[in-house]
């Protein structure tokens, strides 16, 4: 169960820490690769990708089915903030549960070397966004 939470969280983590590289490096304020974007400068699925890419020498297959996976996560993460009727603790958990199936998914896809390396960036970005007090007020409890 807790090494399921710390999965959870790193994986949180990162694609925050990703969405802060693409900010840094991307177009005029409220532009984004993806049209309307997503809020707090999310990456878009290609950046996510390419990022990846680079940093586990993703195959061109890999590359298909890692960006299949993100789409997906994208479209769970949009129609989750679209929906209404949930309280925000439970929307919390479904993004956290979206988190989780998709950081299990791309480690299907890699080898065992290239998990290695991920697990690895997860918990660099997992330290660097905890140094900076990620979670913020109202959200649940680090440990």
């Amino acid at each position: 169960m807790k090494k399921n939470l710390v999965g959870l969280l790193v994986i949180a983590f990162a694609f925050a820490a990703l969405s802060l590289t693409a900010l840094a490096q991307s177009a005029p304020a409220g532009a984004t690769a993806e049209g309307q974007g997503m809020h707090h400068g999310m990456p878009s699925v290609e950046e996510r990708v390419q990022h990846l890419t680079k940093a586990l020498s993703l195959t061109t297959d890999q590359q298909a089915k890692v960006k299949s996976i993100l789409e997906d996560q994208k479209n769970q993460m949009a129609s989750l903030k679209q929906d209404t009727s949930m309280s925000q603790q439970d929307r919390r958990a479904k993004f956290q549960a979206i988190h989780q199936d998709t950081q299990q998914k791309i480690q299907a896809v890699l080898t065992d070397e290239q998990k290695a390396k991920f697990a690895e960036m997860q918990a660099r970005h997992k330290e660097h966004m905890g140094m900076h007090g990620e979670g913020g007020p109202g959200s649940p409890e680090k440990q």
